[in-house]
């Protein structure tokens, strides 16, 4: 596990740099304090100047502060400082780690937002909180389209040095996430739980790549906090916030991906969406994002063009090209295709998933049913198509 978190000595708290032990253990204690959310606890620290002072005040200057009355007793009883120790033992354990508000690793673009989280729990390398980033976001039940547009999309931006961002719940955001580590690069994955309760379950591999892949884990939230519904929506504030555009890859009218493109708008970051097929009602989020001035989206260039040129610039000599012409990355490595194979592949489409009867009926006369079962199954193998609920086959983009 590549977690780094700053632990060294720095002097005064009024710029970013590398909070003492005692700073960012008072910080923690703060931000663990029932009532006491991130504006509160950044306009207490400001007021004082340092996390460790708010943390000392007796209880009659907590509470000039403006401070909850329970919130004041909590902090002047011990019991903020308690709790801290005991996550500090959690963390430690888990091999996670904390970013503060005044640590140089805190994200320079989540500063800019109105609501910026005051800490951040993480696992996987925090040096991927000075990259940029693109969001990839959309329904939890993409049709076989929207699953290949995300991984497409996601595997040739990371390929090109963006790193993707999103928040690893079902569908769109699943896909997004195999995109980038397909492209063998790091993705994030932002999360309305703590970092070590993995939501959705079924998800516990993907994490598991994530972190071993050089990627990162990330939330607001303290360790051991399980799934709500008010968690996600302000997830999203993250998202956009760290990004320099959010991808938008189908939703429906109302959804948790129009409060992302929403807050995207409002942080003034750039807003791309894949156009859909009209009679589906995951096209609509995208769709009306488009006709209200998003950037339509079709291929990796389509977001390229639209990133400032200091971004990239910087990514085109990290990876060492000077232009927009490198090879698209690959799902997987070419090879000649045994001819059973390429003659099942080449009735598979990208968009629309075919049913086994209906591949066994445009084949019957050049295969045999165990040729064409046996085909599927190489194929699935390798990756090169995916089968559905229902033995819906789909060609993987």
């Amino acid at each position: 596990m590549s977690t780094s978190a700053p632990a060294l000595e720095r002097s005064g708290t009024d710029q970013p740099g590398t909070a003492s032990f005692e700073e960012r253990h008072a910080w923690l204690a703060l931000a663990l304090t029932p009532g006491v959310g991130p504006r509160r606890l950044l306009r207490s620290v400001e007021r004082c100047g340092s996390a460790v002072r708010v943390l000392h005040l007796p209880l009659t200057e907590l509470e000039s502060l403006h401070l909850p009355a329970e919130s004041a007793q909590f902090i002047s009883s011990g019991e903020a400082a308690h709790a801290a120790d005991q996550e500090l033992e959690k963390l430690s354990a888990t091999g996670a780690a904390i970013v503060t508000w005044h640590d140089e690793a805190y994200p320079l673009r989540l500063r800019e937002i109105y609501d910026p989280p005051a800490l951040l729990w993480l696992r996987g390398d925090a040096g991927l909180l000075a990259k940029s980033c693109l969001a990839v976001v959309g329904t939890r039940h993409p049709t076989p389209y929207g699953v290949g547009m995300a991984e497409k999309l996601s595997r040739d931006l990371a390929a090109r040095g963006l790193v993707i961002l999103s928040g690893m719940a079902r569908g769109v955001d699943t896909a997004a996430h195999r995109g980038a580590l397909a492209s063998r690069r790091p993705t994030v994955a932002i999360w309305g739980t703590g970092v070590d309760v993995i939501y959705p379950k079924e998800n516990k591999s993907l994490a598991e790549q994530i972190v071993a892949g050089g990627g990162l884990i990330l939330s607001e939230l303290p360790l051991g906090t399980f799934p709500a519904p008010q968690n996600f929506p302000r997830r999203n504030r993250i998202l956009s916030g760290m990004s320099v555009g959010v991808l938008v890859i189908e939703a429906a009218e109302n959804s948790g991906t129009r409060v992302t493109a929403r807050c995207a708008l409002e942080q003034n970051r750039e807003v791309f969406a894949v156009p859909g097929n009209v009679t589906t009602k995951n096209a609509w989020g995208p769709n009306l994002l488009i006709k209200q001035g998003a950037k339509l989206t079709a291929c990796w260039e389509d977001v390229w063009e639209e990133l400032p040129t200091q971004i990239r610039m910087e990514l085109e000599q990290s990876l060492g090209f000077a232009s927009t012409e490198a090879s698209e990355a690959s799902l997987f490595e070419e090879s000649p295709l045994p001819p059973s194979e390429a003659r099942v592949l080449g009735v598979l489409r990208q968009d629309e998933a075919l049913q086994m009867d209906e591949i066994l009926e445009k084949l019957e006369q050049e295969m045999s049913s165990s040729e064409v079962f046996t085909a599927l199954f190489e194929l699935e193998l390798a990756g090169r198509i995916r089968q559905l609920p229902g033995k819906n086959y789909v060609r993987s983009f």
